[in-house]
């Protein structure tokens, strides 16, 4: 399957979204309200980290096209 930095930036941008609001309405059943923002800050870079492996993970060949042009 072959994608473009553009299509590789949109399906990376609605699968959290999708997925995080599914996940979102099962936490708020089974959590409790508020975490520590200690907390909040180290679930953020998990998060993080989960996100740049696997984006390291794809491989995007030299020739797709840029998300920006330069212009002289």
């Amino acid at each position: 399957m072959k994608l473009t930095r553009r299509q590789l930036a949109a399906v990376v941008s609605v699968f959290p979204a999708v997925g995080g609001f599914a996940a979102g309405i099962a936490r708020a059943q089974t959590e409790k309200p508020a975490a520590a923002p200690a907390d909040e800050l180290q679930s953020a870079r998990e998060r993080l980290k989960a996100n740049s492996d696997l984006l390291a993970q794809q491989q995007v060949p030299m020739a797709t096209e840029p998300a920006f042009r330069f212009k002289v």
